[in-house]
C-alpha cells in the first residue's frame, strides 16, 4: 500500500493538481497540511513535472499576488518554495525596511540560520492568512543553505526584507505560520492596515496597541 509520502503518490497528485489549470488553490490556515511540515525533496517528482510544478506555483503566487509561495500552500508536503519580489515601493519605505528586488528563486531543501544578533520588527502577512497582518521580529540578516531547481547548492546571505522573504517561506516547510512567531496585539485586519498602519515602520502601532518592539 503506497504511503502519504510514497513518491508515486506525490507525483500523481501534482498531476491531478496541474491537471485543472490556472492558478492553484491556496489552502487557508485550519489545513492540517500547513502544520505536518514536509519531506525533503529527493526526485520524487521527474524533472518535466517539477518544471511544471514550479511554474504552476510562480503563476499562483503571481495572481494572489504574493512575494512568496510554499509547497504546503497548495497542499503539496515537499520542501519546495518559490519566491520574487519586485520591490514597487516608495523610496522611504525601501530605505527602512531595506525593501530591494528579488529575481525569481526556487528553493529546494532551504533551511536558514541567523547571521549576527541584529533583528527587525515589521507587519507580516501571508496568502494562507488572507485578510490580516501582525507584526513578526526576525533576524535581519540570514544565511540560507539549500538547492535549487537544478540540484545545484545554494550558500547565500540575505539581508532586509529578502531575508524576510526566505524566512517565511522556509517556515511554512516547518509547518510554522508567521502568527507563530507574531506579536498578537499587532494583529490587524487590512483595512486596519490601510487606514492606520501604513507607515514604514509599526513604531506607531507598538504605541497606540501596546506591545514592545
Amino acid at each position: 500500500m503506497a504511503t502519504p509520502h510514497d513518491p508515486s503518490t506525490l507525483a500523481d497528485r501534482v498531476e491531478r493538481l496541474l491537471a485543472v489549470g490556472g492558478p492553484l488553490p491556496i489552502v487557508a490556515a485550519g489545513d492540517p497540511v500547513l502544520r505536518r511540515g514536509t519531506v525533503p525533496f529527493d526526485r520524487q517528482l521527474g524533472p518535466e513535472l517539477l518544471g511544471r510544478f514550479v511554474e504552476a506555483l510562480r503563476e499562483t503566487m503571481h495572481a494572489a499576488p504574493g512575494v512568496g509561495l510554499a509547497a504546503p500552500q497548495v497542499g503539496v508536503e515537499l520542501r519546495i518554495a518559490v519566491v520574487e519580489d519586485p520591490a514597487p515601493v516608495p523610496e522611504e519605505v525601501r530605505l527602512v525596511r531595506g525593501r530591494v528586488p528579488l529575481p525569481f528563486r526556487v528553493l529546494v531543501n532551504p533551511s536558514y540560520e541567523a547571521v549576527g544578533a541584529d533583528r527587525v520588527s515589521f507587519f507580516e502577512g501571508c496568502l494562507s492568512v488572507p485578510g490580516w497582518q501582525a507584526v513578526v521580529s526576525r533576524p535581519a540578516t540570514v544565511r540560507l543553505t539549500g538547492q535549487d531547481e537544478y540540484g545545484h547548492p545554494v550558500d547565500e546571505v540575505f539581508t532586509g526584507w529578502p531575508a524576510r522573504i526566505v524566512q517565511h517561506e522556509t517556515d511554512h516547510l516547518d509547518g510554522t505560520l508567521y502568527l507563530d512567531r507574531a506579536e498578537l496585539r499587532s494583529l490587524s485586519s487590512g483595512a486596519a492596515m490601510a487606514e492606520r498602519w501604513a507607515q514604514p515602520t509599526p513604531a506607531r502601532a507598538a504605541e497606540e496597541l501596546g506591545f514592545p518592539l
